[in-house]
């Protein structure tokens, strides 16, 4: 079998779980959160600790797989994730639940940091686009089952049964991983660690995700708020003044004058920002304010799994011989126009006509998803690749975390921060006057997400087109040229 395809099947595991992992606790939030007393904050750290775990980790496991190898890193993060999912079912607390997440995100980090590094290793780059888009395609596809597996899971056992499940997984893949994979990558055997880089950037992530969700969920005065956004800022700008200076840095700043490296990861980090809290928001939509179960309301929102697999294997391969940009920005603008549509929903909207809007939001997260991989993944130097896709995967967390958060900060402008907890730890639809409400700060929400997916367009325009070819960074090379 080519080695490539090898590379294919056993990071398909992985994305696999993860995909799973990542729609399960969507749809069992508030099922999650009642059977263990957890109260709004503790439910929505549930989903936080979760990506902090996995956005901490991102550059300085990307950096340690360029030095020491993509192979057994990436079965030490099969071994955490599972070993995370195992501890969370059988934890008896809320605490408990969020350490145990933390645990997993780690895990689910280093395994996305490594598939997408090894499968670039491994792929020419004229076939990088449809090679991705598989991967792409593998993790909607666990997303898809994961939608449809929490609320079978939910309905025949308890919340538990959401996070064992990937334990089996797990151990095939480990299994798989340490017998099929082998080292290809070009490394730098003999470079240093940067641990002082690691720690300004870690103290920077972590207290920036922080001062938003306390901010968000009222979990704190906003003095505190403040006071970690100034850390936050302080130490970014420790961190960027110090990897300039380093002959080996965790970060190489050099990657960000690559313009469509530059550009393809600010328009992910937009885009994610944008849509990473909409299924959130619809599966809230349907189980609070339509009423259905949690199986009901995983099921109806397959479509939009089904089309963003299906368009994100086409968008993939398709640009492999047209180029990414007209995917990349045709994508975002589809995803634009589909969370206008979604700001018109109400509680009297047919089920038919929010399923063809989800079947817009899944074009346009399909066509953008891959191409965009491909663009950035497909710029950069052979031996940066996994501290490239380390920074990928980090401006994707982010993204994704703020748009949580910005979520909830958006729809406190129409509810009651107390109205809102209320809501987001039910089990039951919420009263006529309550449902009005929620609809309304639900319609403003999906629209000022539309703006902001808008505006991910312009750096897309801007990478422009390849002209490195993976060339290695000139030590001269100009650190921004976007």
């Amino acid at each position: 079998m080519n080695y490539k395809w090898t590379v294919l099947t056993v990071t398909t595991i992985g994305v696999l779980m993860a995909g799973i992992d990542s729609r399960i606790i969507i749809v069992g939030l508030p099922q999650v959160a009642a059977a263990l007393g957890a109260d709004a904050e503790q439910a929505i750290w549930f989903t936080q600790a979760y990506t902090l775990g996995s956005t901490i980790i991102l550059l300085l496991v990307g950096r340690v797989t360029d030095i020491f190898g993509r192979v057994k890193i990436y079965i030490s993060g099969f071994f955490l994730f599972t070993l995370g999912s195992a501890l969370i079912s059988l934890s008896g607390t809320p605490t408990q639940v969020i350490f145990f997440r933390f645990l997993q995100g780690v895990g689910s980090g280093i395994l996305s940091v490594n598939s997408v590094a090894m499968i670039v290793d491994a792929t020419p780059v004229k076939e990088l686009g449809f090679a991705l888009g598989l991967n792409f395609s593998s993790f909607r596809f666990g997303a898809m089952a994961g939608l449809t597996l929490s609320g079978v899971l939910l309905a025949l056992l308890d919340w538990r049964a959401l996070f064992y499940i990937n334990v089996p997984i797990g151990i095939f893949g480990i299994f798989w991983a340490w017998k099929r994979l082998k080292e290809v990558g070009i490394l730098e055997k003999s470079s240093p660690i940067d641990w002082i880089g690691f720690l300004t950037f870690t103290v920077s992530i972590t207290t920036f995700l922080f001062a938003l969700t306390f901010d968000a969920y009222g979990m704190a005065d906003r003095d505190i708020v403040y006071i970690l956004l100034v850390i936050a800022i302080l130490s970014i700008a420790a961190f960027v003044s110090y990897e300039r200076r380093q002959e080996h840095p965790l970060l190489d700043l050099r990657l960000l004058g690559i313009r469509e490296f530059s550009g393809g990861v600010i328009a992910q980090l937009l885009n994610a920002a944008a849509w990473g809290a909409v299924l959130l928001l619809l599966s809230l939509y349907l189980q609070l304010v339509v009423g259905l179960s949690p199986f009901d309301a995983g099921i109806r929102l397959i479509p939009f799994e089904l089309a963003s697999l299906a368009f994100g294997a086409l968008s993939g391969k398709l640009s492999d011989k047209f180029g990414p940009l007209p995917f990349t920005t045709g994508g975002l603008a589809i995803t634009s126009l589909s969370l206008y549509l979604f700001s018109t929903v109400d509680a009297s909207t047919p089920y038919l006509t929010l399923l063809v809007y989800m079947m817009i939001f899944g074009i346009g997260t399909g066509l953008f998803g891959s191409p965009n991989m491909s663009s950035i993944m497909g710029s950069v130097p052979a031996e940066r690749r996994g501290v490239a896709s380390a920074f990928r995967n980090t401006m994707f967390n982010i993204g994704f975390t703020i748009s949580l958060n910005l979520a909830v900060i958006l729809l406190t402008l129409k509810i009651s921060y107390p109205l809102l907890s209320q809501i987001l730890t039910s089990l039951t639809p919420v009263d006529i006057g309550d449902k009005h409400q929620f609809v309304l700060a639900l319609q403003q929400t999906y629209l000022y997400l539309a703006v902001l997916n808008t505006i991910a367009i312009i750096p897309s325009v801007l990478r422009g087109k390849r002209t490195s070819n993976n060339a290695p960074l000139s030590p001269n090379e100009a650190v921004m040229d976007i």
